[in-house]
């Protein structure tokens, strides 16, 4: 009699563990999961891959994620004695600004923010050679029905990473972006496919 008491005692403990995993896949289950392609798309309808993001499932129902650049669309290019990977269309130059801090690489379904800020960039001309931070592109992403992101192309100043934040939060806060209009740059917006 007792180990059949210890038995369904298992049971209902092995069953609320169950449970609660289920709960958290289901959480993170609208989270995309895999590899997706990041593109960075023109103006005049034509698309840059820029490379691949991993998207993983956590326990804890968020999903971390790992960038992967260096698709054929990036260039190396040197800009104020530092190597930059970046893209040249239609008179203006866009390259990637790696976050320079440490961050958990991680999204959540209203959380997008640390994806975004591993996708900053800075807008040059193609005959400039100086690093204008002022000039920092900001893709804002919002979730598309097909499972991944689409994003608006926001306007901000990226002397704002000049020191690390002190809350460890990212610190390109929406009160610090602008949206850009359509049409008033050749790169519009960036999906993740």
């Amino acid at each position: 009699m007792m180990s059949i008491c210890r038995w369904l005692l298992r049971l209902r403990f092995a069953s609320a563990g169950a449970l609660l995993l289920a709960g958290a896949a289901a959480a993170a289950s609208d989270l995309p999961q895999g590899t997706r392609q990041i593109v960075l798309h023109a103006r005049d309808g034509s698309r840059v891959d820029l490379g691949q993001v991993v998207f993983t499932p956590q326990a804890d129902g968020r999903t971390a994620f790992r960038i992967q650049l260096g698709f054929p669309g990036l260039e190396d290019h040197f800009l104020s004695m530092r190597e930059f990977k970046c893209v040249a269309g239609q008179g203006e130059k866009l390259c990637v600004v790696p976050y320079p801090y440490p961050q958990p690489g991680t999204i959540g379904r209203a959380d997008l923010a640390w994806l975004e800020h591993s996708l900053i960039f800075l807008r040059n001309r193609p005959g400039d050679h100086g690093a204008r931070l002022s000039e920092g592109v900001y893709f804002a992403l919002t979730p598309t029905p097909a499972g991944g992101f689409d994003g608006r192309l926001q306007a901000v100043d990226l002397t704002a990473m000049g020191v690390p934040p002190p809350d460890a939060k990212p610190p390109l806060k929406a009160t610090l972006r602008d949206d850009v209009p359509v049409g008033a740059r050749w790169f519009q917006r960036l999906t993740i496919e």
